[in-house]
């Protein structure tokens, strides 16, 4: 690895260990035995390292996020699929709390992230489309824009929700079961009411 990868390794790890705000460039340097120089040399300033990091911690997590493509029955749809697709993102929360900890330190830490906030708020709508493809099965390359902007933006709250509700107690967190079912009667109820 070069330099460039060494810093990249070295700002995950010290995200994940010590978040956005306690992280210097200092701390990146040890920990990826390279130079500050380095730093603006290969990604311009500390900050632009960090949200480069961020991503590429955040990047794996969409394989959890797909389950039932990744069982290869594509056939699922509606709340079937729903679902089993929020299982699987529930699921991960164990394995992925360091970097949901750290998505919620960029939300409640946003105005004193300014610099780093603009550029993830960049990346927050490929997180939609991302999403909005899993939950919809449309493929991601060919997703209409009005798809991302409506139902991306909707999974996205629910996601975001329920990862605070897992961090701050898993114990009593809401289940895709129960997500699906509110779901299905909330469907039902505004059927219901249109008819």
């Amino acid at each position: 690895m070069g330099h460039r990868e060494d810093l990249l390794e070295g700002a995950k790890r010290c995200l994940l260990e010590k978040g956005f705000v306690r992280t210097t460039a200092r701390d990146i340097v040890k920990e990826s035995g390279t130079n500050l120089a380095s730093i603006g040399y290969h990604y311009g300033s500390k900050d632009a390292l960090l949200v480069e990091g961020f991503i590429a911690l955040i990047g794996p997590m969409a394989e959890d996020f797909a389950p039932a493509r990744r069982e290869g029955d594509a056939e699922k749809r509606g709340l079937e699929r729903f679902q089993e697709v929020w299982t699987g993102i529930l699921g991960s929360v164990p394995r992925s709390r360091p970097i949901w900890m750290l998505i919620l330190e960029v939300i409640t830490q946003g105005e004193r992230l300014a610099g780093i906030r603009d550029l993830l708020v960049k990346a927050q709508g490929e997180g939609r489309s991302g999403l909005a493809a899993v939950l919809t099965g449309i493929d991601e390359s060919v997703i209409p824009d009005d798809v991302v902007e409506t139902e991306g933006r909707l999974y996205t709250t629910l996601l975001n929700g329920l990862m605070v509700q897992w961090l701050f107690d898993p114990e009593t967190a809401t289940t895709a079961e129960q997500l699906t079912e509110g779901l299905r009667r909330a469907m039902e109820r505004m059927r219901d009411e249109a008819a």
